[in-house]
């Protein structure tokens, strides 16, 4: 998977360069509706543009993810720099390093720590708060983000485990009776047999606290397009329920009609625009309109949310790639 003509998973940069990967912010390379235009009146793409068709078999349930493929994923994947620290992400949401000293970050599916290498290096003040489905990805999170120069981790780097498709958020990240004293409790609904709450009381709450007292901010950086259609409502609402008053969802993840969509074979399809790679990770392309009714759906309100159109450049191949991210940051009202 070191090539960027194999199948790549979330957060893999191109090969192109320091100054290619840094150019990224808010991009408009190309005009996504130009490439619409151009993908759909290929007839080489025409099985991505059909209506899905379940086999009867499995036309029950949506393909449920698996977080052994991921935990396989990330051990394939655990040296080397397949995954490079994110410093784009502090320009695509400068909110993160203009906001209060104590802000409270919580990352959603955060990898081996190139995104909260980023964010704690931005500000000394920051406490983030970071999940994820694989033990031995967090384990080498906490490594890389204790061995990086210039960066203070005592108290401020909190990685814990959990499969966010599939169990609900600990209590001491916002208790029911914090949420309640911020204004109404947001609901969400999951399968009660997925669900796994913690009770313990971790060392860094001091004895007279419940929980944190919610979220300043919540990244989902390439982590929803890896959990099933289906079950991404219960999943952000879940996120908006930790979430503070006025506090920000920042989004970044594929969008239709990226180089990786188009990779994908006809027997890869399972879903409408969602996909499943040999190796049994999932992956989902989003359109604007998707994203917005997902997050108002969940009670965000819209603040930003656009497409990025990268262009880049395959050194070895000699040949030019199309990258299309969806880019968005939703709020959380007040009352």
């Amino acid at each position: 998977m070191a090539s960027v003509e194999v199948e790549e998973a979330p957060g893999k940069l191109e090969n192109a360069g320091k100054d290619e990967a840094e150019a990224e912010y808010h991009s408009h390379d190309f005009e996504w509706k130009d490439l619409k235009a151009e993908v759909e009146s290929d007839p080489a793409f025409c099985y991505h543009l059909t209506p899905f068709h379940s086999p009867a078999e499995n036309s029950s349930s949506p393909p449920q993810p698996s977080s052994e493929a991921w935990r396989s994923f990330h051990r394939r994947h655990a040296s080397g720099k397949f995954f490079k620290e994110r410093r784009y992400l502090l320009k695509e949401f400068p909110e993160l390093t203009n906001s209060k000293a104590c802000a409270k970050i919580l990352e959603v599916g955060c990898g081996n720590g190139s995104t909260a290498v980023s964010i704690l290096r931005s500000s000394g003040g920051i406490t983030v708060f970071a999940c994820d489905c694989s033990e031995d990805t967090l384990e080498r999170a906490n490594e890389v983000i204790c061995n990086t120069k210039g960066i203070d981790t005592k108290d401020r780097f909190h990685p814990f485990l959990m499969d966010v498709s599939k169990a609900t958020f600990p209590d001491w990240l916002f208790c029911n009776a914090c949420k309640s004293s911020h204004g109404k409790a947001a609901e969400f609904y999951l399968d009660p047999s997925h669900h796994k709450i913690r009770k313990e009381h971790p060392d860094f709450l001091r004895e007279n606290q419940c929980c944190v007292g919610g979220m300043d901010f919540i990244t989902m950086i390439f982590t929803l397009s890896a959990i099933p259609f289906a079950i991404m409502p219960s999943t952000i609402q879940q996120c908006v329920s930790v979430l503070k008053p006025g506090g920000l969802l920042l989004f970044r993840d594929y969008g239709l009609y990226d180089m990786t969509m188009l990779r994908f074979l006809p027997h890869q399809r399972v879903g409408f625009r969602e996909y499943m790679r040999s190796d049994g990770t999932l992956s989902y392309f989003f359109t604007l309109d998707t994203v917005r009714e997902l997050f108002n759906a969940a009670g965000l309100i819209e603040l930003e949310l656009e497409y990025c159109c990268v262009k880049s450049v395959n050194r070895k191949k000699g040949k030019e790639m199309q990258r299309v991210w969806v880019h968005g940051k939703f709020q959380k009202p007040q009352s």
